[in-house]
Protein backbone atom coordinates (compact mmCIF):
# COMPACT_ATOMS: atom_id res chain seq x y z
CA UNK A 1 0.00 0.00 0.00
CA UNK A 2 2.78 2.20 0.99
CA UNK A 3 4.43 1.79 -2.86
CA UNK A 4 1.39 2.43 -4.25
CA UNK A 5 0.96 5.96 -2.36
CA UNK A 6 3.93 6.73 -3.28
CA UNK A 7 4.06 6.43 -6.60
CA UNK A 8 0.55 8.00 -6.97
CA UNK A 9 2.51 11.32 -5.20
CA UNK A 10 5.49 11.12 -7.93
CA UNK A 11 2.31 10.91 -10.95
CA UNK A 12 0.45 13.71 -9.24
CA UNK A 13 2.75 17.44 -9.99
CA UNK A 14 0.36 19.29 -8.61
CA UNK A 15 -2.09 19.17 -5.45
CA UNK A 16 -5.56 18.52 -7.09
CA UNK A 17 -3.47 15.05 -7.32
CA UNK A 18 -3.68 14.52 -11.31
CA UNK A 19 -1.84 12.29 -13.49
CA UNK A 20 1.86 13.03 -14.51
CA UNK A 21 1.75 11.66 -18.02
CA UNK A 22 4.74 13.44 -19.14
CA UNK A 23 6.60 10.60 -17.49
CA UNK A 24 6.95 7.17 -19.12
CA UNK A 25 5.14 5.54 -16.14
CA UNK A 26 2.41 8.32 -15.69
CA UNK A 27 1.31 8.02 -19.62
CA UNK A 28 1.21 4.06 -19.26
CA UNK A 29 -1.15 4.23 -16.24
CA UNK A 30 -3.13 7.06 -17.93
CA UNK A 31 -3.35 5.06 -20.72
CA UNK A 32 -4.39 1.75 -19.07
CA UNK A 33 -7.14 3.32 -17.04
CA UNK A 34 -8.36 4.87 -20.20
CA UNK A 35 -8.47 1.64 -22.16
CA UNK A 36 -10.00 0.23 -18.91
CA UNK A 37 -12.76 3.02 -18.70
CA UNK A 38 -13.92 1.87 -22.22
CA UNK A 39 -15.70 3.56 -25.23
CA UNK A 40 -16.76 7.25 -24.40
CA UNK A 41 -13.39 7.71 -21.85
CA UNK A 42 -10.77 9.81 -24.08
CA UNK A 43 -13.92 12.19 -25.14
CA UNK A 44 -15.39 12.87 -21.21
CA UNK A 45 -11.99 12.49 -19.17
CA UNK A 46 -9.97 16.08 -18.46
CA UNK A 47 -7.24 14.50 -17.98
CA UNK A 48 -7.03 12.76 -21.94
CA UNK A 49 -7.88 16.37 -22.75
CA UNK A 50 -4.47 17.74 -20.97
CA UNK A 51 -2.73 15.30 -22.42
CA UNK A 52 -3.06 15.74 -26.00
CA UNK A 53 -2.52 19.91 -25.80
CA UNK A 54 0.51 18.56 -23.89
CA UNK A 55 1.14 15.91 -27.33
CA UNK A 56 0.47 18.94 -29.47
CA UNK A 57 2.86 21.27 -27.91
CA UNK A 58 5.52 18.56 -27.18
CA UNK A 59 4.90 17.82 -31.36
CA UNK A 60 4.62 21.40 -32.55
CA UNK A 61 8.64 21.80 -33.31
CA UNK A 62 8.08 18.56 -35.74
CA UNK A 63 5.11 19.17 -36.95
CA UNK A 64 6.42 22.47 -38.10
CA UNK A 65 9.34 20.65 -39.83
CA UNK A 66 7.07 19.35 -41.88
CA UNK A 67 5.16 21.97 -42.68
CA UNK A 68 2.03 20.79 -40.88
CA UNK A 69 -0.54 21.72 -37.73
CA UNK A 70 0.43 20.85 -34.57
CA UNK A 71 -3.02 18.85 -34.13
CA UNK A 72 -2.18 17.00 -37.19
CA UNK A 73 1.28 15.36 -35.01
CA UNK A 74 -1.43 15.21 -32.27
CA UNK A 75 -3.94 13.19 -34.22
CA UNK A 76 -1.24 10.71 -35.28
CA UNK A 77 -0.25 10.55 -31.32
CA UNK A 78 -3.41 9.77 -30.80
CA UNK A 79 -3.94 6.70 -33.10
CA UNK A 80 -0.56 5.70 -31.60
CA UNK A 81 -1.93 5.90 -27.61
CA UNK A 82 -4.84 4.00 -27.86
CA UNK A 83 -3.13 0.87 -29.42
CA UNK A 84 -1.76 -1.65 -27.03
CA UNK A 85 1.80 -1.26 -28.35
CA UNK A 86 1.50 1.66 -26.40
CA UNK A 87 -0.03 0.80 -23.63
CA UNK A 88 2.46 -2.27 -22.83
CA UNK A 89 6.02 -0.37 -24.37
CA UNK A 90 8.87 -0.08 -21.75
CA UNK A 91 8.94 3.43 -23.07
CA UNK A 92 5.56 4.89 -24.37
CA UNK A 93 6.69 7.95 -25.27
CA UNK A 94 9.49 6.97 -27.42
CA UNK A 95 7.09 4.54 -29.47
CA UNK A 96 4.48 7.41 -29.94
CA UNK A 97 7.38 9.94 -31.11
CA UNK A 98 8.70 7.24 -33.51
CA UNK A 99 5.13 6.51 -34.87
CA UNK A 100 4.56 10.80 -35.06
CA UNK A 101 8.03 11.29 -36.74
CA UNK A 102 7.16 8.57 -39.33
CA UNK A 103 4.15 9.90 -39.99
CA UNK A 104 4.67 13.65 -40.45
CA UNK A 105 7.34 12.41 -42.87
CA UNK A 106 4.92 10.54 -45.13
CA UNK A 107 2.27 13.45 -44.42
CA UNK A 108 4.54 15.98 -45.86
CA UNK A 109 5.53 13.35 -49.18
CA UNK A 110 1.81 12.65 -49.59
CA UNK A 111 1.54 16.79 -50.18
CA UNK A 112 3.97 16.97 -52.43
CA UNK A 113 3.17 13.95 -54.78
CA UNK A 114 -0.80 14.51 -54.97
CA UNK A 115 -1.42 11.04 -53.41
CA UNK A 116 -2.75 9.57 -49.75
CA UNK A 117 -0.77 8.88 -47.01
CA UNK A 118 -1.66 5.04 -47.54
CA UNK A 119 0.01 6.02 -51.01
CA UNK A 120 2.97 7.48 -49.98
CA UNK A 121 4.16 4.94 -47.59
CA UNK A 122 4.76 2.87 -50.70
CA UNK A 123 8.25 2.77 -51.40
CA UNK A 124 7.66 2.83 -55.29
CA UNK A 125 5.42 5.60 -54.90
CA UNK A 126 7.71 7.65 -52.75
CA UNK A 127 10.52 7.18 -54.85
CA UNK A 128 8.93 10.14 -57.38
CA UNK A 129 9.63 13.50 -56.99
CA UNK A 130 6.94 16.13 -56.61
CA UNK A 131 5.12 17.01 -59.81
CA UNK A 132 6.36 20.06 -61.41
CA UNK A 133 5.28 21.69 -64.74
CA UNK A 134 7.36 22.12 -67.16
CA UNK A 135 7.02 25.51 -67.95
CA UNK A 136 8.35 26.24 -64.16
CA UNK A 137 11.81 23.95 -65.37
CA UNK A 138 14.95 26.08 -66.52
CA UNK A 139 15.91 23.44 -69.35
CA UNK A 140 13.40 22.57 -72.10
CA UNK A 141 11.09 19.38 -72.59
CA UNK A 142 13.58 17.81 -74.94
CA UNK A 143 15.79 17.55 -72.45
CA UNK A 144 13.95 14.92 -70.46
CA UNK A 145 11.67 12.88 -72.84
CA UNK A 146 13.19 9.89 -74.87
CA UNK A 147 11.13 10.66 -77.54
CA UNK A 148 12.58 13.95 -78.99
CA UNK A 149 16.53 12.66 -78.50
CA UNK A 150 18.06 11.59 -81.44
CA UNK A 151 21.77 10.77 -82.10
CA UNK A 152 23.12 9.87 -85.37
CA UNK A 153 25.27 6.52 -85.29
CA UNK A 154 26.20 6.43 -88.43
CA UNK A 155 28.00 10.17 -88.30
CA UNK A 156 31.57 10.15 -86.99
CA UNK A 157 31.56 14.26 -87.06
CA UNK A 158 31.03 14.25 -83.47
CA UNK A 159 34.71 11.82 -82.89
CA UNK A 160 36.30 13.98 -85.29
CA UNK A 161 35.16 17.71 -83.79
CA UNK A 162 35.88 16.06 -80.29
CA UNK A 163 39.30 15.55 -81.83
CA UNK A 164 39.67 18.86 -83.53
CA UNK A 165 38.70 20.78 -80.77
CA UNK A 166 40.84 18.57 -78.01
CA UNK A 167 43.47 21.35 -78.16
CA UNK A 168 41.02 24.07 -76.66
CA UNK A 169 39.93 21.79 -74.40
CA UNK A 170 43.45 21.17 -72.96
CA UNK A 171 44.28 18.00 -74.24
CA UNK A 172 47.20 18.52 -76.46
CA UNK A 173 45.82 15.73 -78.88
CA UNK A 174 44.79 18.90 -81.70
CA UNK A 175 46.19 20.24 -84.10
CA UNK A 176 48.48 23.34 -84.44
CA UNK A 177 45.82 25.03 -86.12
CA UNK A 178 43.13 24.29 -83.57
CA UNK A 179 45.34 25.71 -80.83
CA UNK A 180 46.36 29.10 -82.90
CA UNK A 181 43.07 29.48 -83.33
CA UNK A 182 41.39 29.53 -80.04
CA UNK A 183 41.86 32.87 -79.05
CA UNK A 184 40.53 33.81 -82.22
CA UNK A 185 37.22 31.41 -81.63
CA UNK A 186 37.01 32.79 -78.30
CA UNK A 187 36.73 36.77 -79.55
CA UNK A 188 33.89 35.29 -82.35
CA UNK A 189 31.97 33.75 -79.49
CA UNK A 190 32.27 37.54 -77.52
CA UNK A 191 31.21 38.93 -80.81
CA UNK A 192 28.23 36.73 -81.30
CA UNK A 193 26.85 37.56 -77.40
CA UNK A 194 27.58 40.80 -78.02
CA UNK A 195 25.21 41.15 -81.44
CA UNK A 196 22.65 39.60 -79.67
CA UNK A 197 22.28 41.65 -76.74
CA UNK A 198 24.46 40.93 -74.22
CA UNK A 199 26.83 43.74 -72.85
CA UNK A 200 30.15 43.46 -74.71
CA UNK A 201 31.91 43.97 -70.61
CA UNK A 202 29.41 40.87 -69.98
CA UNK A 203 30.17 38.72 -72.80
CA UNK A 204 33.77 39.13 -72.39
CA UNK A 205 34.18 38.43 -68.74
CA UNK A 206 31.53 35.08 -69.16
CA UNK A 207 33.22 33.61 -71.86
CA UNK A 208 36.97 34.55 -71.18
CA UNK A 209 36.37 33.23 -67.44
CA UNK A 210 35.16 29.78 -68.89
CA UNK A 211 37.32 30.03 -71.11
CA UNK A 212 39.74 29.99 -68.98
CA UNK A 213 38.23 26.67 -66.47
CA UNK A 214 37.88 24.52 -70.06
CA UNK A 215 41.51 25.15 -70.13
CA UNK A 216 41.92 23.75 -67.10
CA UNK A 217 39.43 21.01 -66.92
CA UNK A 218 40.43 19.45 -70.33
CA UNK A 219 37.28 18.61 -71.95
CA UNK A 220 33.95 20.71 -72.07
CA UNK A 221 31.97 18.36 -70.14
CA UNK A 222 34.01 18.63 -66.95
CA UNK A 223 34.47 22.75 -67.45
CA UNK A 224 30.41 22.69 -68.10
CA UNK A 225 29.67 20.92 -64.69
CA UNK A 226 32.00 22.82 -62.83
CA UNK A 227 31.28 26.13 -64.07
CA UNK A 228 27.38 25.48 -63.58
CA UNK A 229 28.34 24.97 -59.85
CA UNK A 230 30.18 27.79 -59.48
CA UNK A 231 27.74 30.43 -57.85
CA UNK A 232 30.75 32.59 -56.48
CA UNK A 233 32.14 33.01 -60.00
CA UNK A 234 28.72 33.90 -61.25
CA UNK A 235 28.54 36.36 -58.49
CA UNK A 236 31.61 37.94 -58.97
CA UNK A 237 30.82 38.07 -62.58
CA UNK A 238 27.14 39.77 -61.90
CA UNK A 239 25.67 37.05 -64.69
CA UNK A 240 22.31 36.14 -63.41
CA UNK A 241 21.79 32.11 -62.83
CA UNK A 242 19.55 31.93 -65.97
CA UNK A 243 21.73 34.04 -68.42
CA UNK A 244 24.65 32.12 -66.85
CA UNK A 245 23.14 28.65 -67.66
CA UNK A 246 22.10 29.66 -71.45
CA UNK A 247 26.24 31.33 -71.73
CA UNK A 248 27.32 27.92 -70.91
CA UNK A 249 25.36 25.37 -72.72
CA UNK A 250 25.58 27.70 -76.08
CA UNK A 251 29.65 28.06 -75.57
CA UNK A 252 30.38 24.65 -74.38
CA UNK A 253 27.85 22.55 -76.18
CA UNK A 254 24.63 20.56 -74.45
CA UNK A 255 26.38 18.07 -72.09
CA UNK A 256 23.74 15.46 -72.76
CA UNK A 257 24.88 12.13 -74.95
CA UNK A 258 21.71 12.39 -76.91
CA UNK A 259 23.01 15.95 -78.27
CA UNK A 260 26.47 14.64 -79.13
CA UNK A 261 26.59 14.97 -82.57
CA UNK A 262 24.55 18.01 -83.32
CA UNK A 263 25.38 21.40 -83.46
CA UNK A 264 23.60 22.08 -80.02
CA UNK A 265 25.96 19.62 -78.31
CA UNK A 266 28.89 21.06 -79.88
CA UNK A 267 28.96 23.97 -78.82
CA UNK A 268 29.60 27.66 -79.95
CA UNK A 269 33.57 27.79 -79.28
CA UNK A 270 33.79 23.94 -80.85
CA UNK A 271 32.42 24.65 -84.08
CA UNK A 272 34.06 28.07 -84.87
CA UNK A 273 36.99 25.81 -84.39
CA UNK A 274 35.85 23.14 -86.77
CA UNK A 275 35.40 26.44 -89.57
CA UNK A 276 32.25 27.74 -88.67
CA UNK A 277 31.94 31.23 -89.05
CA UNK A 278 29.55 33.72 -87.56
CA UNK A 279 27.65 33.92 -90.47
CA UNK A 280 26.73 30.30 -90.60
CA UNK A 281 25.95 30.29 -86.43
CA UNK A 282 24.18 33.38 -86.90
CA UNK A 283 21.81 31.61 -89.43
CA UNK A 284 21.22 28.72 -86.14
CA UNK A 285 17.30 30.42 -85.25
CA UNK A 286 17.51 28.54 -81.88
CA UNK A 287 20.97 29.25 -80.92
CA UNK A 288 20.26 32.63 -81.55
CA UNK A 289 16.79 32.33 -79.69
CA UNK A 290 18.61 31.24 -76.61
CA UNK A 291 20.90 33.81 -76.49
CA UNK A 292 19.04 36.77 -77.09
CA UNK A 293 16.32 35.53 -74.16
CA UNK A 294 19.23 34.32 -71.50
CA UNK A 295 20.82 38.31 -72.45
CA UNK A 296 21.38 40.25 -69.13
CA UNK A 297 18.53 42.66 -68.45
CA UNK A 298 16.11 40.59 -70.86
CA UNK A 299 12.51 40.72 -69.29
CA UNK A 300 12.14 36.92 -69.40
CA UNK A 301 15.72 36.85 -67.66
CA UNK A 302 14.94 38.92 -64.91
CA UNK A 303 11.87 36.96 -64.32
CA UNK A 304 13.89 33.70 -63.90
CA UNK A 305 16.67 34.72 -61.55
CA UNK A 306 17.19 33.05 -58.65
CA UNK A 307 19.94 31.70 -56.39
Amino acid sequence: MTTTTNLHDRQAPDDEGGEDFTTSDGLRTLLHRLHDAGPGAWSGDPTAAELMSHTADKYEPLARKHGLDPWEAASAAFKVMITRAAREARDPWAVITHAVRITCIFEERAQGLLCSVHQARRPHVSAFHDPERFSNRENPLTDYHPAFHVTDLDSHDGSEADRDGAGFDGGGRGSDRACMSAGSAAEDAIALFALLGWPPATARAGIEHACGVLTKAGTRQAAYETLRRDKHARALLDIPRRSWTALLRALLGNPHPAYAATSAGRGVLLRLLIGETLSVLLRDDDLILAISLAAPGNRNTRGGEGS
